[in-house]
């Protein structure tokens, strides 16, 4: 295999561009700090203006020199986050300064109950407008709100209308007032007012980005001033341009779906008029009211409609100023807790708002992915808690499958990630973090963060160098080395899954729906790999025998979501795709209405079939719709199975925090394979057989552990490594210990008798830094060949057995191989252990996370 053999030989690209915090320090500390990044086997960055005092100043332009310079001396990629502040779309002030007529608009709907009737009477909408004439801070000029029309309905219940009564009554506004004749009966009007008011805080003087003008106020201002400085750079040294968290912002938080929440919504100027005069009238249906089902397909409309407008006005708009300019764009939205389907947080629609970026894009912090927490909402950094089952099934599958299925973006997948953990992130999670995405087809990776500030930055750490005082730095090279030699491997072919699985926004957006991480949660538990499929794309679909197929990823199943209505269109494809033949798999019912209300014809979807939430696996593997076969039930291994030109490949991942995996695997095809170590770059034998004409495989997977299984034409011989017990290490051990400053001096010495976690020793409950554990042991035989298997570690060792080092690992298991190190009479060992900044800083995101002891607990068994 190509790309194997390109590993092997170390010759993988690199994967990784971590972000560089900028903050205008001197020119030597930048210099060391991409020294220190080369140094960790990382060859690009991606420079982040956020705290630097001067973006796009003199004082910028001299720190992006220095940096420029450091990047071409090494041959490394520098990317670009694109903006001063966070998120991507304050045109580093601009908009607030010189363009107000661009910033960020929305429709507010006001609503005023009245009971009637009352000839001759006169009401005041002009409160509808926040002040009717007020500024954005820093606004030179005050901009005025605009009524864009007032309705009137009658009401039915407390927040219910009769649609048939709508009617507009705008013509009858006068300077503020409504003069109009209330008929009898309670009546809700609705004063629907253009405004700049309303939307979060935290992006106040923001572009607006349904406004293509206004994104090229962001283009002229960061990207074209960075193009002057940078020409002959661009395609070559300088890679690109990253946006980071843009949004509508039409509200603060994950809850903005249309109709569920109160809320100011995002609009254009001019928008209204894309609207029949019948929709006009039901414009006030996209707040949260009832009207007897009329109100969904209006919200349907609008989300439809700025969805589209995000993506083309926002993305598009900056993609295409990328690609003219011979260098890519990336970046990523936030898609928490659901937001990537909403307004507020989200763009309305995953897919669509970044389709146009060269790379998929996701992100993790503040602990949203950790160990065994995806049963569902646990508490952590947000009032509301992280939605677990979302993180841990959904948001990784949703970023690659828009990786696989658009062509542009190569099959490839960014993830901003291990960022705001806190301190007590060490090297460990990260790995498990690093598995999570990998085994889910992320392979780019943009790590958070290298700050050149003193330590300890406060800003959402961990930070991986900080200065020199992260004791497992020294260790990143490890895990970097590690992932780019995995990624590369999960590079330049296709991923390989049967089944597909509709995204849920369109339903959301039209009614009662299911989250598409509940069945991907089955999926994912049950070994039936898929992708994540929006309508856009399976209505475009090209059908085969019994099959359908996407930028030449091919499925032969279509599993969808329970929703209460969804697009005509795509109710006749899924009935075209199930006349084919394929299994299209409607979970908890079939839908009742399309987009417009009307009723849906089920005789039209007699081919489908439909099961609940917990049988539809069953009708998968029935019909032999997963691709691999594990001999009982897994719900925590991971796998991945990807097809380079030259053979298949698998990667699989124990995700379970404690327990150990043990198991068959029917890979679904005769082939011989061999098993590859990421982390050792070297081949290693698995057990198989061929049974039923299909190659099974035997895998043991300790928590944390992953292996990648290659198709070959050579196989290795398996050799007897036998794992017997025959001596545990006991005695005295002398103890010392060295910061990340004084290493590798060491001072304080103990002795000790039996191994204990340090933190629970006086003096030492604060201790961060490397424990090197040192005894002297006897054995009355030689072992030519073995292991030693060190039990609990916290959190990275290193083993010197009789001055031969035997490596580093990071997570478990901590077993390492000895090979004609053992000697008849004494033996002398060395154990150094390195744990993470979490028991010294105590910081504030620490207490978001276990806190595990402190050194080498044992027991040391030898093995042979």
């Amino acid at each position: 295999m190509k790309r194997l053999t390109e590993v092997l030989e170390n010759r993988q690209e690199n994967y990784i561009l971590p972000f560089f915090w900028m903050h205008g320090e001197e020119e030597a500390i930048l210099r060391e700090v991409m020294e220190k990044i080369y140094d960790a086997g990382i060859k690009a960055v991606c420079v982040e203006s956020r705290p630097h005092p001067d973006f796009c100043g003199d004082k910028w332009w001299r720190d992006m020199d220095i940096i420029m310079d450091e990047a071409r001396k090494r041959g490394m990629k520098v990317w670009i986050l694109d903006d001063s502040h966070f998120p991507t779309g304050y045109a580093n002030g601009k908009i607030v300064s010189d363009y107000p007529d661009l910033v960020k608009k929305y429709l507010k709907i006001h609503q005023l109950d009245f009971v009637g009737p009352l000839q001759d009477a006169s009401f005041l909408v002009k409160w509808a407008s926040p002040g009717n004439r007020m500024s954005l801070k820093g606004l030179m000029t005050p901009v005025n709100d605009h009524i864009l029309g007032i309705i009137a309905a009658k009401k039915t219940g407390a927040n219910s209308i009769d649609p048939s009564t709508l009617i507009d009554v705008t013509a009858n506004e006068r300077d503020g007032v409504l003069y109009w004749d209330l008929p009898e009966g309670e009546w809700r009007i609705f004063v629907m007012l253009e405004t700049i008011h309303g939307g979060e805080p935290q992006t106040e003087g923001y572009l607006n980005p349904l406004d293509p003008k206004a994104v090229q106020v962001l283009i002229d201002e960061v990207y074209e001033s960075h193009y002057r400085h940078y020409k002959d750079d661009f395609g070559k040294t300088l890679a690109g341009f990253f946006s980071d968290e843009p949004r509508f912002g039409n509200m603060h938080g994950a809850m903005g779906s249309i109709g569920r929440f109160d809320m100011v919504l995002p609009w254009k100027r001019g928008l209204e008029e894309l609207f029949t005069a019948e929709e006009f009238l039901k414009l006030p249906l996209l707040s949260p009211i009832e009207a007897g089902g009329e109100e969904q397909s209006i919200r349907y409309k609008y989300m439809d409609m700025v969805s589209k407008m995000y993506g083309k006005s926002f993305t598009g708009t900056l993609a295409a100023w990328c690609r003219e300019h011979g260098v890519e764009y990336i970046g990523h939205l936030i898609e928490d807790n659901n937001a990537h389907a909403r307004l507020g947080y989200g763009a309305g629609h995953f897919f669509r708002a970044i389709w146009e970026q060269d790379m998929s894009g996701i992100d993790v912090v503040l602990n949203q992915i950790m160990p065994g927490m995806d049963k569902g909402s646990f508490k952590s950094m947000t009032s509301n808690g992280w939605d677990g089952e979302f993180f841990h099934y959904g948001l990784a599958k949703m970023g690659t499958s828009l990786g696989h299925l658009d062509p542009k973006k190569k099959n490839r997948t960014m993830c901003e990630v291990y960022g705001a953990y806190g301190w007590s992130e060490g090297i460990k999670l990260m790995k498990w973090i690093t598995d999570h995405m990998l085994v889910r087809g992320v392979t780019h990776f943009v790590p958070h963060a290298f700050s050149p500030k003193d330590f300890p930055d406060p800003d959402c750490p961990p930070h991986f160098y900080a200065r020199g005082h992260n004791p497992q730095y020294r260790f990143m090279r490890v895990l970097f080395d590690y992932l780019n030699r995995v990624s590369h491997l999960l590079n330049g072919g296709r991923h390989v899954a049967n089944v597909g699985l509709l995204y849920h926004a369109e339903a959301e957006w039209l009614g009662d729906y299911m989250l598409f991480q509940k069945p991907a949660r089955e999926l994912t538990q049950n070994q039936i790999d898929f992708d994540v499929i929006p309508i856009d794309l399976i209505v475009e679909a090209e059908l085969g025998e019994k099959t359908y197929t996407i930028n030449g990823e091919t499925f032969s199943a279509l599993v969808i979501p329970f929703a209460e209505a969804l697009p005509q269109r795509l109710l006749e494809k899924t009935n075209e795709m199930a006349q084919d033949g394929i299994l299209v798999q409607f979970i908890d019912g079939l839908p009742l209405k399309n987009e417009l209300g009307n009723v849906v014809d089920h005789n039209l979807l007699e081919d489908v079939k439909v099961s609940s939430l917990k049988e539809f696996i069953t009708e998968l593997k029935d019909s032999n719709h997963n691709d691999i076969k594990v001999s009982e039930y897994q719900p925590y291994l991971r796998y991945y199975h990807y097809q380079q030109e030259d053979g298949n490949l698998y990667m699989f991942f124990n995700e379970d925090p404690y327990e150990v995996i043990e198991t068959t695997i029917s890979l679904g095809r005769r082939t011989q394979v061999v098993g590859y170590n990421g982390f050792t770059n070297k081949l290693v034998p698995i057990s198989q057989e061929i049974v039923d004409g299909q190659t099974e495989i035997n895998i043991t997977l300790s928590p944390y552990e992953s292996i990648i299984v290659l198709e070959s034409p050579e196989k290795l011989e398996r050799k007897e490594v036998p794992l017997q017990v025959f001596s545990e290490v006991e005695g005295q051990w002398n103890i010392s210990f060295a910061t990340a400053e004084s290493y590798p001096v060491f001072t304080s010495e103990k002795i000790m008798n039996h191994l204990q976690d340090i933190s629970r020793i006086e003096g030492k409950e604060t201790f961060s830094g490397t424990i090197r554990y040192q005894i002297e042991f006897e054995l009355n035989e030689k072992v030519d060949q073995g292991a030693i298997d060190l039990g609990r570690v916290y959190e990275v060792a290193e083993v010197i057995l009789n001055g031969k080092n035997l490596g580093v690992k990071i997570n478990p298991p901590y077993i390492f191989e000895i090979e004609e190190v053992l000697k008849e009479g004494k033996n002398e060992l060395v154990i150094e252990v390195t744990n993470n900044l979490g028991k010294q800083q105590q910081d504030y995101l620490s207490q978001f996370m276990i806190q595990e002891p402190t050194g080498l607990l044992g027991p040391v068994l030898l093995l042979k």
